[in-house]
């Protein structure tokens, strides 16, 4: 089951909004996030917190990812779950 939502962040003052699909897998969940192109996934840690995670060979690719906006994602998500 996948299902489409926005997710709203302010980042460096100015106000973005991402795409975003939940997909649940199994017994665990993650949000699909479109960033510039590029697809990362945002899945609970033990604790409940979002991390991204990302296929390696982009950041071979040098793709640069803006941590601070990674993170404004995370908490964001943290907000919408709760």
């Amino acid at each position: 089951m996948n299902q489409a939502f926005d997710i709203p962040v302010f980042h460096k003052g100015k106000k973005l909004c991402f795409k975003a699909n939940l997909l649940i897998l199994q017994y665990i969940y993650q949000v699909q996030v479109e960033i510039n192109g590029q697809q990362i996934y945002f899945e609970p840690d033990e604790q409940k917190n979002f991390r991204a995670v990302m296929n390696p060979k982009m950041l071979e690719a040098g793709k640069k990812i803006d941590v601070d906006l990674l993170i404004a994602i995370a908490e964001r998500l943290e907000i919408i779950v709760k």
